[in-house]
């Protein structure tokens, strides 16, 4: 389905020399010189970023009418017609980071007409996940194809660094049905308050996704069957475009919980895609500390945020181009004619 490469190490050594070459403590860079070793091994040297675009992939959910968030899902609607007007943070931040910013639907509940948005709907929202299948199987590699096909023509016009938000209520609910079954941890562990949710809300959130584990215990083994049951056409299509943008070596912006529901599944279905993944931040949202441990993921920021859009990934763009541009320009002792020996600490 996707042919992805793993990383080629060869370059390694050559590339941490140049790292460690650098007109500064050996490490002194911290998390950023990792970053640019990782840069370099996808994009190679130099580290050239082509038009970084960030895809908001925006559906809505069936679980969403069984009360597990504090706001219906006609407000995953009104944020779509918020993010073509350029209104939301995520508009804000794509200013402020130059991310350009490109909205799909994937299958909102109310669909639009509007000049900007992607069409490529799977349906009018997903089934209810306790009571029946999300979606079927058919739906999920129509997703993959869509995706990729979006993913191909960003590639075409020049991009190779892609971040990935979303938008739909009642997806922190597939996610973290998503993150039990795929990680077996309770489900307590990876549910949390979403949008804002009392406690009682909070139980029923809980007990209505373990039903969902519950009917769907059959078909958890298998990733594709996995997305199927528990979904959301958003988190569909995000994992497919982290797959596609793998196979076509590009940079992958890993936002928050529910972009890291995507990245698991992404995982499942090829491990190789691993490798091209940069995660943005630590989401205040519960469960996604868990997340980041089983994806061995150190994330760029954290700032307590749980809004999803992408606007983890928009932040991180900085520190990313940061990476990029020491590793690119930042003289070496070689050029400033000094003699050091990078394979020892520096004396303190």
């Amino acid at each position: 389905m996707f042919q992805i490469k793993p990383i080629d190490h060869q370059q390694d050594e050559t590339i941490q020399h140049k790292i460690d070459n650098k007109t500064k403590p050996l490490g002194a860079l911290g998390e950023l010189e990792s970053l640019a070793m990782q840069l370099a091994q996808i994009l190679g040297d130099p580290i050239c970023i082509h038009r970084p675009k960030l895809l908001v992939f925006a559906g809505d959910h069936g679980i969403a009418a069984s009360g597990v968030s504090i706001v219906p899902s006609e407000v995953t609607t009104q944020m779509v017609v918020n993010f073509l007007e350029g209104g939301a943070a995520i508009n804000a931040f794509c200013r402020q980071s130059g991310f350009e910013m490109e909205v799909i639907d994937c299958g909102i509940a109310q669909p639009l007409d509007m000049p900007g948005l992607i069409n490529q709907r799977l349906g009018a929202g997903t089934n209810p996940i306790h009571r029946q299948s999300a979606m079927t199987i058919g739906a999920v590699k129509q997703g993959f194809a869509m995706a990729k096909a979006r993913v191909a023509h960003h590639h075409a016009q020049g991009t190779n660094l892609l971040g990935f938000g979303e938008m739909g209520i009642g997806n922190t609910s597939s996610a973290a049905a998503i993150m039990a079954a795929a990680l077996q941890v309770p489900v307590a562990d990876c549910v949390g308050r979403g949008t804002g949710i009392d406690a009682a809300t909070l139980k029923r959130k809980q007990a209505l996704i373990e039903e969902a584990l519950r009917i769907h215990s059959d078909s958890l083994d298998d990733p594709i069957e996995l997305l199927a049951a528990l979904g959301g056409f958003e988190i569909v299509q995000m994992t497919g475009a982290i797959l596609a943008a793998a196979e076509l070596n590009m940079v992958v912006v890993i936002d928050g919980f529910i972009a890291s529901a995507a990245a698991i599944m992404a995982i499942k279905i090829n491990a190789n895609c691993r490798d091209y993944m940069v995660f943005a931040h630590k989401s205040d949202e519960r469960g996604h500390l868990l997340m980041l441990e089983f994806l061995q993921a150190r994330p760029l920021l954290n700032l307590g945020m749980r809004l999803g859009e992408g606007t983890g990934a928009a932040l991180a763009l900085p520190l990313i181009e940061a990476a990029a541009s020491f590793f690119n320009d930042m003289a070496s002792f070689d050029d400033m004619g000094i003699e050091i020996d990078t394979k020892q600490p520096p004396v303190s």
